[in-house]
């Protein structure tokens, strides 16, 4: 299987693309074991962190659907049992990655690379940061993959304390606009929907700082509406579109 598919000029990466529509359907379709089907093959694309986000969507909705306590218990009996097999189905590069994360500089030109320079990035911001475009890491490219998955790092290290602090409340401002809906929302299924943007778009936010900061493996989960890219940017709005049809008006 493949991640990307070439569209003349273009790229799509089809798996952030489906994610509102899986989101849709499971919101709509109390066959939840049928959510493990999407899951297994993004994951042997193989595209870890698309699968986690949908996940963490998947949860959001199983939530607000008001399942009873029996039947959360073997969800999370099931997720328990199969969350430490997927680690079979990574890349090499993944888990290295993963074991990487505990000790970054055991190998700290190869895959602890990333978690390095992302961490001096932010801490050599300071509280007004080095000045936009006149990071040390960022401009001077000690920073990989700067505009999406790294892109924290690089406001942190160019605006500072302030600069990061500022587009955390931006996002958390956007947050708590989808729990408002959440309470104004049109059917069960439309906040079960609601539900599971709430709880994939946080967890990508939450993700994507925690490896920028080297409390979380690096993933490559690109900051929603702040890091470039086509693909999650198109899947992020069209499920923000499907959220704001979801509410009463």
């Amino acid at each position: 299987m493949v991640r990307w598919i070439s569209l003349g000029n273009l790229t799509l990466q089809v798996a952030e693309i489906i994610k509102p529509f899986l989101l849709v359907f499971f919101a709509n379709n109390r066959r939840y074991y049928l959510m493990l089907l999407p899951i297994f093959l993004i994951l042997i694309q193989p595209s870890l962190g698309v699968a986690i986000l949908l996940s963490a969507g998947f949860v959001g909705i199983i939530l607000a659907s008001g399942l009873n306590k029996k039947s959360l218990f073997v969800l999370g009996l099931v997720a328990i049992i199969l969350v430490p097999g997927a680690f079979f189905f990574f890349a090499p590069y993944q888990k290295s990655r993963i074991v990487s994360f505990l000790n970054p500089y055991s190998d700290p030109k190869g895959s602890g690379y990333n978690s390095i320079q992302s961490q001096i990035a932010v801490g050599g911001g300071g509280l007004f940061g080095r000045g936009l475009g006149k990071g040390v890491q960022t401009q001077l490219s000690f920073l990989p993959e700067k505009q999406t998955d790294f892109i924290f790092a690089a406001i942190s290290e160019e605006l500072g304390f302030i600069g990061g602090l500022l587009t955390l409340i931006s996002l958390f401002i956007l947050f708590w606009r989808i729990t408002t809906f959440m309470g104004s929302a049109v059917s069960p299924q439309a906040r079960a929907y609601l539900a599971g943007v709430f709880t994939m778009l946080l967890s990508q936010t939450v993700i994507h700082i925690g490896m920028n900061m080297g409390l979380l493996p690096i993933t490559g989960i690109p900051l929603p509406l702040v890091s470039a890219g086509g693909s999650s940017f198109v899947s992020t709005m069209i499920a923000l579109g499907i959220a704001l049809g979801a509410r009463r008006r």
